[in-house]
């Protein structure tokens, strides 16, 4: 459990230096970034509720990463 969590606080820096790198890209597809944002919520529920439990701790990786992109590029 150690080692998924590690991978989640690396999230954060990853989140944070893709808003910095490509803010025009990511004014541009706003509305994907709120796509994804609801869609790995609802897949790693899902997969968490299956048992599946990589797939769900991937899917919190791309939710930290995306809305951390999307808040820091307003």
């Amino acid at each position: 459990m150690f080692f998924e969590i590690v991978f989640l606080l690396l999230s954060v820096p990853v989140g944070i230096l893709i808003s910095k790198l490509a803010r025009d890209e990511l004014k541009q597809g706003e509305k994907w970034f709120k796509l994804l944002i609801i869609s790995s919520v609802l897949i790693g529920a899902w997969f968490y509720l299956t048992g599946l439990y990589y797939i769900s701790w991937t899917m919190g990786f791309i939710l930290i990463v995306t809305m951390i992109s999307l808040i820091k590029s307003n």
